[in-house]
């Protein structure tokens, strides 16, 4: 079965989710992690993820860049955020896949992103899955192309293992054209082959010079780094060039082989450049000059050996009609001394393979694919990936192969290939309003080495979150989408919701009715409690959750048989989510007191404190975290007012309002027996209410 989206369906969704080319339930691990729950948050992102330890690392993460939380300050580091739980959480052990009765054979060539997403998919339906890979370990371009210090191989190693235990084989050294062919799988009972070859070849430019010493092609360079063959020599100073990604790769690779001076040379404007500005950034810091607005005129030598790159002035990338066609002043000529040249400027496949093949290819020299099904031109053959579509990010190719996935699946089964998407509604941009009102938190920067240290070998740049900044950085989450729900029917237009909310999200329309605007909802739950009429509900926290935990912590402190009996609401947002904290409280309290976590004291309603009395609590502790800290404006007074007027129900009931009490943590970095002493302590001191028992 295909791994599914944590959805409401029919209702708008988060942008970060719509963008994600394998829409990944972000808010819903997001929150996750903002609680505490890593276990759970693995889990959400490896419904739909089969690469999740590459993700956390090389993502393109576009989920960030229309990230609602950079309309008030800064997107969340969703990325960094997924490396996180990947490095973190505890995934239990890969349990082996059962082959089904309707299960097919599949070959797939190549074990890239695309190639091996689809080979997870296939194999998740029950198919029996074998993948081909010409190099003498798989990953493909993960492992060739993608330099050490971005993408570690024991990173991509981890998620190879979750596939294989699957029960996908891989098969390396065996190359397309070479050791099998298409016409072989079939014979071998192959049912459907998919070719996820990717784009192995480097483009080469045409210039005088380009035959001299020291001229070399990005892709091969890279592989001769990355695969450990042979210790690459460099020289003293590299000339790359090419604007994009693997021209950054191939830059920095050379500043750690030991080049005294880097420099890069594109086409493009600096705003134009098509590598990821975070990798240009990078690239810069780490002492890479790069050379914008200039081509190649000629590559210089002397002896057969190159000296240096004669560059023209570009005027213009693209013609009027929007054609790669750059234009250039010829008279504007530079010379940039060098004695390395590396071109970078773009991949091509290689389809050699084809030519015994019935596949047909289209009049650029591509596959002749149909666009929705990514079914080639002979039946049962499937194409997907960059091979596919051209050049793309990792997360793309996976998106591809999921696709190619599902119609392979549909053949497989008889169903027809082309099948309509599923309609998405993506939630729209916050009102400047609402913005307004939002509160700042400072994004959590991603700890990395020092700049000396990281460009004298190859190891992993990016250090990673520890377990305090990533719960601060998920609590920048603003739950888009997940806030209120407005039960029109039962409204009485008292207009409380509308008075309260400190964002001003409801709002009374022109026929004098309320409106809560979901999309704007900030999800605080201060309005579900205050309304008298039940209208509106909380979609991630609903009383009967609640309750339910209440009971259960009741329930586990009862159990004891020690009293008073205590029970704790504690704020999954503080102190408790980093983990630590959390393991201290449940092996140090005493087995008296029972704890539930919820997310936000703002949650809290003075029907769940009341409650907790009602079932047998002697005494009640809240336990939030102080507004400077929490992501919700006025939460700690209204947790507090809340507090107050349960307090005094306590005493006319003659209960005796000391029995409820609340305090905050002063922030995740705490002195553990402190806490522990605040709640212990006046417990020990609390008398038994009488009517329990």
């Amino acid at each position: 079965m295909m791994p599914s989206v944590s959805t409401m369906q029919g209702e708008a969704q988060p942008p970060c989710q719509v963008t994600c080319p394998i829409h990944q339930d972000v808010r819903g691990y997001i929150v996750a992690v903002a609680r505490g729950e890593f276990s759970e948050a693995s889990k959400l992102i490896m419904e739909t993820n089969p690469l999740p330890s590459v993700c956390g690392m090389i993502c393109a993460h576009p989920c960030e860049t229309k990230c609602r939380r950079g309309q008030v300050d800064e997107p969340l580091s969703i990325m960094a955020l997924k490396r996180f739980v990947v490095e973190h959480a505890d995934h239990g052990s890969p349990k082996l896949q059962g082959e089904s009765e309707q299960g097919q054979k599949v070959a797939i060539i190549g074990s890239g992103p695309s190639g091996l997403t689809a080979a997870h998919d296939l194999a998740k339906m029950g198919h029996k899955v074998t993948v081909f890979e010409h190099e003498n370990a798989p990953g493909g371009a993960l492992r060739s192309g993608i330099p050490k210090y971005r993408l570690p191989r024991e990173v991509l190693q981890r998620d190879l293992e979750a596939i294989i235990a699957l029960g996908v084989e891989i098969k390396t050294n065996t190359e397309l054209g070479k050791d099998l062919t298409i016409g072989g799988l079939k014979n071998q009972g192959y049912r459907a082959i998919l070719i996820s070859t990717g784009l192995p070849l480097s483009r080469g430019l045409r210039v005088p010079g380009i035959e001299l010493d020291g001229v070399l092609l990005a892709l091969p360079f890279l592989r001769e780094v990355n695969l450990d063959r042979q210790k690459i020599q460099v020289g003293k100073r590299v000339i790359v060039i090419g604007g994009g990604n693997v021209a950054i790769d191939v830059a920095r690779s050379a500043l750690r082989l030991g080049a005294g001076r880097v420099h890069m040379v594109c086409l493009e404007a600096r705003e134009e450049m098509p590598s990821f500005p975070w990798e240009i950034e990078a690239a810069l810091e780490e002492g890479v000059q790069i050379y914008c607005s200039k081509g190649p005129k000629s590559i210089l030598g002397k002896d057969g050996q190159v000296t240096g790159l004669e560059c023209m002035r570009c005027t213009a990338v693209f013609d009027a009609e929007g054609r790669f066609n750059p234009s250039f002043d010829k008279g504007e000529v530079s010379v940039i001394d060098g004695d390395m040249v590396i071109i970078a400027i773009g991949q091509a496949s290689d389809l050699s393979f084809l030519k015994d093949s019935a596949i047909k290819l289209n009049e650029g020299g591509q596959l002749l694919l149909d666009a929705d099904t990514l079914a080639t031109s002979e039946e049962g053959i499937f194409a997907s990936g960059e091979v596919a579509t051209g050049p793309g990010s990792a997360v793309e190719a996976m998106a591809n192969g999921r696709k190619a996935a599902l119609s392979i699946a549909r053949y497989l089964t008889g169903r027809p290939l082309a099948v309509a998407p599923p309609a998405e509604i993506e939630l729209g941009e916050l009102s400047p309003q609402i913005i307004d009102k939002i509160k700042r938190l400072p994004k959590q920067q991603m700890p990395a080495l020092a700049v000396p240290e990281r460009v004298q070998n190859f190891v992993q740049v990016e250090l990673g979150y520890d377990r305090a900044s990533a719960v601060r950085e998920a609590r920048r989450c603003l739950s888009c989408g997940l806030g209120t729900e407005y039960i029109e029917e039962e409204c009485s237009t008292c207009l409380t919701c509308v008075r309260i909310c400190p964002y001003g999200v409801p709002i009374i329309t022109a026929s004098g009715s309320v409106d809560i605007r979901v999309d704007q909802c900030q999800a605080c739950g201060i309005c579900v409690n205050e309304c008298p009429a039940k209208a509106v509900i909380l979609k991630q926290y609903q009383d009967e959750e609640v309750i339910e935990r209440i009971t259960t912590a009741i329930a586990n402190a009862s159990r004891s048989g020690v009293r008073p009996l205590t029970v704790v609401f504690w704020c999954s947002f503080s102190a408790y989510a980093t983990g630590d904290f959390a393991e201290f409280v449940r092996t140090k309290c005493p087995s008296n007191i029972g704890i539930l976590t919820i997310p936000c004291v703002t949650k809290i309603g003075i029907i769940h404190l009341l409650k907790a009395f009602e079932l047998g609590a002697d005494k009640v502790f809240v336990v939030g975290c102080p507004e400077e800290y929490c992501p919700y404006k006025e939460s700690t007074s209204w947790a507090r007012r809340k507090v107050d007027r349960a307090k005094k129900i306590l005493d006319d009931v003659g209960l005796g309002a000391e029995r409820l009490e609340m305090f905050n943590l002063p922030n995740v970095d705490i002195e553990q027996e402190e806490v522990l002493f605040k709640i212990t302590q006046p417990a020990k001191q609390t008398q038994p209410d009488p009517l329990n028992g």
